[in-house]
Parts: C-alpha cells; sequence; structure tokens
C-alpha cells in the first residue's frame, strides 16, 4: 500500500511529530523524520526484521526507526493521525453511525511479552488477539490488542468507550454509534443492558438461537477491515515483545486504511 511517506500523508502527520532533540557536538546527524517515517513503514507492510531495513532507503539503520517508531508512539502521533483522518471522513460524510460493527481476530505471538496469552487454536502456543470495531463501511474506528485467550465479549465495552471523540462537522464531536452489531460470541444481557446506558442499540444474537438470523450480512464490513490490517505483514504475526510497538504499528495499519479512503475522495 505505502512503501514511503507519500506527500498526502506527510502534510498530516509533519506538524504532529514532536520536535528533534539538540544534536550532540560531533558525530553523524540524526535521521529526518521523513526519512525514518519510510523505514517504518516499510517494515510495517513487508514484515522484515529492522536489521534489515535496507540502507539503500536511506532511512538509516532499524533500530533508530525502532526508536523514532517508540518515542512517537509515545507522544501519542499515531493516535492524533488517526483522529485526524476521522474526522475528514467525517466531514466528508463517510462515516455510518447509523451501526457499528465489532469482531476480532488472533496471531501468533512469536517472542510472548505482555498481553498474550494461550492460543485456543492453535495448541495453546502464546498469541494476542486484535479486537476491532468499525462503523457500518468498514471504517477502522478503534482497535485494541490483548492475549489470545482473552474473551470477546470482555472487550466489547472497552472498545465501545475507547471510540474516539471526532470531529469535522459543526456541534459537539461525535463518539457514539447507534446500534452495535456483533456474532453470538458478544452474547451477553449485561453487556446488552450496558449498551443501552450508553444510548446504543445492541443488535446481538443469541446463542442456541435458531440458525438463520440474517445478521451476518451487515459484517463483511469489520471482517474486510481485519484483511485489510492484516495485508500489513507486521502484522500477521507479532514479532514485538513489548506490546505498545505492535500497537503503533496497529494504530499506523488503521490510520494508512483511512487514509486510503481519503486520498480516493480527493481524486
Amino acid at each position: 500500500m505505502l512503501f514511503r511517506s507519500s506527500d498526502e500523508l506527510w502534510r498530516r502527520i509533519e506538524p504532529l511529530f514532536p520536535p528533534l532533540r539538540a544534536h550532540p557536538a560531533g558525530g553523524r546527524p540524526w535521521v529526518g523524520n521523513r526519512a525514518a517515517l519510510t523505514g517504518i513503514l516499510f517494515v510495517l507492510k513487508s514484515g522484515i526484521p529492522w536489521e534489515m531495513l535496507p540502507q539503500e532507503m536511506g532511512c538509516g539503520c532499524g533500530m533508530t526507526c525502532w526508536r523514532r517508531l517508540r518515542d512517537w508512539q509515545k507522544a501519542g502521533v499515531w493516535r492524533k493521525l488517526h483522529q485526524l483522518l476521522l474526522a475528514e471522513l467525517n466531514e466528508a460524510d463517510q462515516i455510518d453511525w447509523t451501526r457499528a460493527v465489532v469482531d476480532s481476530a488472533m496471531l501468533r505471538a512469536m517472542c510472548g511479552g505482555l498481553k498474550t496469552g494461550p492460543n485456543p487454536t492453535d495448541r495453546r502456543k502464546p498469541g494476542s488477539k486484535h479486537h476491532v470495531l468499525t462503523d457500518a463501511n468498514g471504517t477502522p474506528l478503534v482497535a485494541i490488542l490483548t492475549g489470545a485467550n482473552v474473551h470477546d465479549v470482555n472487550e466489547l465495552l472497552p472498545l465501545v468507550d475507547n471510540i474516539p471523540s471526532v470531529r469535522g462537522k459543526p456541534g459537539p464531536p461525535r463518539h457514539t454509534p447507534e446500534r452495535i452489531q456483533a456474532d453470538t460470541a458478544y452474547d451477553s444481557e449485561l453487556h446488552r443492558r450496558e449498551l443501552r446506558k450508553r444510548g446504543i442499540t445492541p443488535v446481538i444474537p443469541k446463542r442456541k438461537r435458531q440458525h438463520g438470523s440474517g445478521l451476518g450480512v451487515y459484517r463483511w464490513g469489520v471482517e474486510r477491515t481485519l484483511s485489510w490490517l492484516h495485508n500489513f505483514r507486521r502484522l500477521r504475526i507479532r514479532w514485538e515483545r513489548r506490546p505498545e510497538i505492535h500497537e503503533a504499528f496497529l494504530t499506523m495499519a488503521e490510520a494508512m486504511i483511512c487514509l486510503s479512503v481519503v486520498t480516493n475522495l480527493l481524486c
């Protein structure tokens, strides 16, 4: 999708970067932010190890790009970029607030670390799980990383409560959909009551019901978005022991999906 920092991406993200520290006397100058961003995007899309980042790209060494990724995650750069792009989509009426859909996908965690757990679908090998909430069109609104053994329903309310406040239109920012739709893994009367308290109508089928509720036809958006996220090869397998590094990649991928929609609208 993006092996370099495009002008559209750079125009939006450059003001969000914290200033570089003053360079000490002597030594090589700091790698520029745009060069480091290109290296990070290359690792995200290709999935290669940091130490194999091609020097011909002029991005500095892999550890330099890793440190920038860490520092920018700590400064909230990726979260702010995602919110900025969501505001642009909301302004263009490209976010459908009538319905939000939730789902999850598991992945191997090769190096262990926090937010991992025994994967129930992979002989209990260490794994993690991506929990994703999208609008009706599949636009990613929020994603959460947990261990693979965390039940889907446990993350339903955290997903809803972490929907960012989306600006882009007159009046207060929007952060609540009209309905939440999910599959039977999210069947819970307690969670239905909590959604109603938040002014959201739950559309969640009950277990042991007669087959053929017809709700599955509306879940294609979130399933497609999970597929888009895992097209970024660094998200197919978790190689990072530190969860905040993987979460940085996850938020970046959300932003890149939103950016692709925004740039298509501008064409």
